[in-house]
């Protein structure tokens, strides 16, 4: 093996990555894709940054998406809480712990064969109707039950 110490290099600006010449894509960082030959500094493409405070949210978000897409939830409806938290926790954190959530659910292939009982009038049904996740996003678990059609 060959050392690298007296090859040529530099830091690209833009993602300040050590970065060899002979590893430059056209004139451009292999990383991050910045031209290194712009006299003005300035970078050509749109860059988004992210902060550290952004990356606790991003996995927070992502959890709580695989969790309930998991369970069958549609995307749309797990955005709107997420969305619907975040603006809680901006105004009044201690009530973002206590934000209640509901989602509709594809029911599991047992629950559409055995029979269920409704939620809100308590008929027993076998056929229809539909499975409903609800909790709140500070307790690990979550009630699910069972709403019948004509309801």
């Amino acid at each position: 093996m060959t050392s690298r110490m007296h090859t040529p290099h530099t830091t690209c600006p833009s993602c300040h990555e050590e970065v060899f010449l002979d590893e430059l894509v056209g004139g451009r960082c292999p990383l991050c894709g910045y031209s290194l030959d712009d006299e003005d500094g300035t970078c050509g493409e749109y860059e988004e940054t992210i902060e550290r405070s952004d990356l606790g949210w991003m996995i927070f978000q992502y959890y709580v998406f695989k969790r309930f897409c998991g369970e069958g939830a549609t995307p749309l409806h797990v955005m709107r809480i997420l969305a619907r938290y975040e603006e809680v926790c901006q105004c009044n954190p201690l009530e973002a712990e206590k934000m209640q959530f509901s989602l509709e659910v594809p029911m599991r292939r047992l629950e559409r064969l055995l029979p269920k009982r409704c939620e809100k009038c308590g008929r027993i049904f076998l056929r229809g109707g539909k499975a409903v996740i609800a909790g709140d996003l500070a307790s690990p678990d979550y009630k699910r039950y069972h709403i019948c059609p004509s309801c």
